[in-house]
């Protein structure tokens, strides 16, 4: 059975990251969650010199409250993207249906968004350094995520 992913994005920042985010879904063919409100507008035009025409082809659902998304959420896990994962992306077992949440690049997620997710991952890096950036750990995510699923 082919799975399917899909993204989720909390209170992004960033226009530009969503742009790239955008270009990674695209790529993967998996929809994104975008839960508002953003640190940008939708008609920003950084979001549109990074996703170029991407934005076109994104399957893009919005939600305007974190309590929206729980209510309309799509079927499936959630997966919190975090460096206060329980476990690390490379013992990570995907699951279809897995959406894959990321905080704010500015402040992650709140604790009770913390919480209320179905796993906590995160991303192997270097001791003592921070993070990656929000638009290359959805990359990295998604092509592990593909990659198991392609097994």
């Amino acid at each position: 059975m082919k799975q399917k992913f899909s993204v989720a994005l909390y209170q992004t920042d960033i226009a530009q990251n969503f742009g790239a985010i955008c270009r990674t879904c695209t790529g993967f063919g998996v929809p994104l969650h975008v839960i508002e409100p953003t640190g940008f507008t939708w008609n920003d035009p950084k979001i549109k010199t990074s996703g170029m025409d991407y934005l076109q082809r994104v399957e893009i659902t919005r939600h305007k409250s974190w309590a929206k998304f729980c209510e309309n959420k799509p079927k499936g896990r959630v997966v919190l993207i975090t460096t206060d994962g329980d476990e690390s992306l490379t013992n990570f077992k995907a699951k279809q249906n897995d959406i894959y949440l990321f905080g704010r690049e500015s402040a992650g997620v709140p604790k009770d968004v913390h919480n209320s997710a179905d796993v906590r991952i995160c991303i192997p890096m270097v001791k003592g350094e921070r993070s990656f950036n929000i638009a290359s750990s959805a990359a990295m995510v998604m092509f592990e995520a593909m990659r198991q699923a392609s097994q």
